[in-house]
C-alpha cells in the first residue's frame, strides 16, 4: 500500500535526508541538461548570436512560469503534511486538485508565452541581431510548456511522498532523448534555434507522460484516477494559501532578474552570451545545494505533520550546514575554472571573459545564496511561505532593482550589475538568520487552516 514512498518521520534523520537528496541531485542534474544542452549544441553548431538567443532565455521563461510553479509548490507542502499525518483521504484530494490546477496553468502559460514573447523581448532590450532568433526559440518553447508544467506537478507529488527516485529515471531517459533530438534537428535537419526548442518540448512532455503513467498505477495511496481530477474547493484554498506566497516570491525574483537581464543586454550580444553561459554553468554548480533545499521542504513538512518538532529542527540544521559547505566548495571551483568551463559553450574570447568576470564577482558568495534558499525551503515546509515571499520581494526585487538603477546611473560597468547578487544575498541571509533563530516556525501548521 505504501510502496514507492519514504516516511521521513522515521529512521536516522541525516541518513533519511541524504537518501532523499541524492536522487534529487541527479534528477535536477538531468533537468538542468534541458536548459544547457540547447545552448551547448546551438553555440557549437549555429554560432554566437544563436547562443545569445538561447542563453538569454532563462530569465524570460522563469518570468512566465515562476508564479504557476511556485503556486504549485503548495501541493507538495500539503501532500508532505498529510503523508506525515497518515491522512490519506485528504492526500488524494490534494493530488487530484493539484493536477487539475496544473492543467489550467499549462493552458494559460501556453497562451501568454506565445502571445507576449516579442513584447517581453523588446522590453528586455534584446539586441536587434539576436531578436528574430530569440522570438522563434521562445514561441516554440512555449508551445510545449504544458510538458514542463505537468512534469513539475508530478515530480512535486512524488517528492512530497519521499519518492525522489522515480522521476529521476524518467528524466534520464528524456534528457538523453533531448540530446539526440537536438543533434538531429540542429545538426542534421538544420532547423536552427527552433529545433532546439522543439527538442526540449518533446523531451519534457515525454517525462511528464512517464510520471503520469506511474501515478495511475493501482494499489498505492497516491493512485491518480483521471475521473477524480477536479477542483476540491477546500483543498484548492489550502493549495493557494501555501502556494501563492511562493508563486509571488518566484515572480518578484523573476521580475528582478528580467530587469537585470535587460541591463546586461545593453552591453551587447557578447555580454548576453557570456552571462547566459555563466548562468547555465551556475545552474549545474548549485545542484548539490538545491537537492538539500528540496529535501528540507519535504522532511520538515512530513515531520511537522507528525508533530515531531525536535526531529524537524535537527534535520533543518543538518541540511543548512551541508548546503553551506557544499556551496562554498563549489564557489571556489567555479571561481578558478570558469574560463575552461565557458569554452564548452563558445570559443569566443569576449564571451569567455564576460563569463569569467561574472564568476569572479559572485562565486565566492555562494554560501549566502545557499543559506537564503535553505531557510526559505524550511519556511515553505513549515507552512510559512509568506515569510520568504516578503524577504524576496523587499530584498531580491526592490532593493536589487534600486541598487542597479543607482549603480548604472553612476557608471555603465557590467561588474556593478553582477555585484547586485552578493549584496542582496548578504542582506537576505541576515534577515533569515534572525527569523530562523528567534521565531516559532515549527508550529506553522497548527493555526486554523480555513
Amino acid at each position: 500500500m505504501k510502496a514507492n514512498t519514504i516516511d521521513m518521520t522515521k529512521g536516522i534523520y541525516y541518513k533519511v535526508i541524504i537518501a532523499f537528496a541524492i536522487p534529487v541531485f541527479f534528477s535536477n542534474l538531468f533537468q538542468q541538461l534541458y536548459n544547457s544542452v540547447d545552448a551547448l549544441i546551438v553555440g557549437n553548431f549555429l554560432g554566437k548570436n544563436s547562443l545569445a538567443a538561447v542563453s538569454s532565455s532563462g530569465n524570460l521563461i522563469f518570468l512566465f512560469t515562476s508564479f504557476f510553479v511556485g503556486t504549485a509548490s503548495g501541493i507538495s507542502v500539503l501532500i508532505a503534511k498529510y503523508f506525515g499525518e497518515k491522512n490519506y483521504e485528504d492526500l488524494r484530494k490534494a493530488i487530484h486538485t493539484g493536477i487539475a490546477l496544473g492543467l489550467v496553468c499549462a493552458v494559460i502559460l501556453t497562451i501568454l508565452g506565445v502571445a507576449f514573447t516579442p513584447f517581453m523581448l523588446k522590453i528586455m532590450k534584446t539586441d536587434a541581431e539576436v531578436l528574430p532568433e530569440s522570438i522563434k526559440y521562445f514561441r516554440y518553447f512555449f508551445l510545449g510548456i504544458s510538458g514542463t508544467v505537468m512534469y513539475n506537478i508530478f515530480n512535486g507529488i512524488l517528492n512530497a511522498l519521499g519518492n525522489s527516485k522515480r522521476s529521476l529515471y524518467y528524466l534520464i531517459f528524456s534528457s538523453l532523448l533531448n540530446i539526440v533530438l537536438d543533434l538531429l534537428f540542429i545538426g542534421v535537419f538544420k532547423m536552427g534555434v527552433e529545433g532546439a526548442a522543439i527538442a526540449t518540448a518533446i523531451a519534457q512532455v515525454t517525462s511528464a507522460i512517464l510520471c503520469l503513467l506511474f501515478l495511475i498505477r493501482k494499489g498505492t495511496i497516491y493512485q491518480v484516477n483521471l475521473n477524480e481530477v477536479k477542483f476540491d474547493k477546500k483543498m484548492l484554498k489550502l493549495i493557494l494559501k501555501y502556494g501563492v506566497p511562493a508563486g509571488v516570491q518566484n515572480s518578484v525574483i523573476a521580475l528582478a532578474n528580467v530587469f537585470v537581464q535587460s541591463n546586461i543586454n545593453t552591453f551587447g550580444n557578447d555580454a548576453m552570451a557570456g552571462c547566459g553561459t555563466y548562468s547555465k554553468l551556475e545552474g549545474f554548480a548549485f545542484l548539490p545545494v538545491t537537492c538539500f533545499t528540496m529535501a528540507l521542504t519535504t522532511f520538515v513538512g512530513q515531520n511537522l505533520g507528525a508533530k515531531k518538532y525536535e526531529r524537524a529542527k535537527k534535520g533543518a540544521t543538518f541540511g543548512v550546514v551541508c548546503s553551506l559547505l557544499l556551496a562554498e566548495v563549489i564557489g571556489v571551483l567555479m571561481f578558478f575554472f570558469m574560463p575552461y568551463l565557458a569554452r564548452l559553450f563558445s570559443d569566443d574570447i569576449n564571451v569567455i571573459n564576460i563569463a569569467s568576470k561574472q564568476a569572479k564577482t559572485i562565486c565566492l558568495f555562494y554560501f549566502l545564496l545557499a543559506f537564503s534558499h535553505c531557510i526559505a525551503a524550511i519556511c515553505r515546509g513549515a507552512g510559512k511561505a509568506i515569510v520568504p515571499m516578503i524577504v524576496m520581494l523587499a530584498i531580491w526585487c526592490v532593493l536589487r532593482v534600486t541598487y542597479i538603477n543607482i549603480a548604472m546611473s553612476i557608471a555603465h560597468e557590467i561588474r556593478l550589475v553582477f555585484l547586485a547578487y552578493p549584496l542582496t544575498w548578504f542582506i537576505s541571509s541576515i534577515i533569515y538568520f534572525i527569523y530562523y533563530k528567534c521565531s516559532d516556525w515549527v508550529h506553522g501548521f497548527e493555526k486554523k487552516e480555513m
